[in-house]
């Protein structure tokens, strides 16, 4: 990973767009960096497009849709997007409302197998505003626990059949074939319509754990705020650039740099 410092201006200059991760990454020890939100703006105000890629559930995805400064939402890593169009809001699933309602029995009678067998673990506290996920907390509202129990309960979803991803909260689990990159690339075909090929060259993704990988791998412009040294371990596919600050820091000292370079 190169210094956020090496990115240079004509890179800068051609970008369209910003995705970004939320937690840890636009957030800090829990809390949204005011920095990091007025960069938002600043991106918006210089003419980008800006679209959070987040773990977080479909509630949370509707409102930052409706009243943060940004384009669209993808949210639940990938299952759902939202965006406004035509004065309201519009929301797209990958799952029928059929099979999101099969699944949710599913992943209920497996949160409480995982809750047996890995002590210390809790259902997140955002799970009941999911549509399509089970979120497992290992670190936001219950002691932080050891990367054993966390490869654990990876282990247990997948023993189930379900696709797993660690966030630096939660272990998210979901029945489906899907990812952060698979929302992000059909958002921006029903939104833009645009091929997920022709916005690696001018978008930049923002992340800082492991279920960020699969855009680290895609997009060139890759940032990692500096807190993503901590999961490099669970990833073959690194940012090719990293902050020196951490979360929400990171991401508006990284804004603050492309956008002085487009100034030039």
């Amino acid at each position: 990973m190169r210094p956020i410092l090496d990115l240079d201006t004509p890179t800068c200059k051609r970008l369209q767009g910003v995705f970004c991760d939320i937690d840890d990454t636009l957030t800090h020890e829990g809390r949204l960096v005011p920095a990091a939100f007025l960069a938002l703006q600043h991106l918006q105000d210089a003419g980008l497009k800006v679209v959070p890629i987040t773990g977080r559930p479909g509630g949370w995805v509707d409102q930052i849709a409706r009243i943060w400064p940004v384009d669209g939402v993808v949210g639940e890593n990938g299952g759902l997007w939202f965006y406004h169009h035509k004065g309201s809001l519009h929301r797209s699933y990958l799952q029928t409302e059929t099979v999101r309602a099969d699944n949710k029995h599913r992943l209920t009678e497996l949160a409480g197998h995982i809750l047996r067998m890995v002590p210390g673990c809790a259902l997140a506290s955002d799970q009941s505003y999911r549509d399509l996920d089970l979120a497992i907390d290992f670190c936001e509202d219950v002691p932080a626990l050891d990367d054993a129990a966390i490869n654990r309960i990876v282990a247990l979803f997948e023993e189930a059949g379900c696709t797993a991803k660690v966030s630096s909260i939660h272990v998210n689990g979901w029945f489906g074939e899907f990812d952060k990159l698979t929302g992000c690339e059909r958002f921006l075909k029903e939104r833009y319509g645009t091929s997920l090929d022709t916005a690696t060259e001018d978008w930049a993704y923002f992340g800082d754990s492991a279920n960020d990988e699969p855009m680290f791998k895609a997009f060139p412009i890759s940032v990692g705020v500096a807190n993503v040294r901590e999961f490099l371990p669970r990833m073959t596919s690194h940012p090719s650039f990293v902050t020196q600050g951490e979360g929400g820091h990171g991401f508006a000292e990284a804004i603050a740099h492309i956008l002085a370079n487009r100034a030039r």
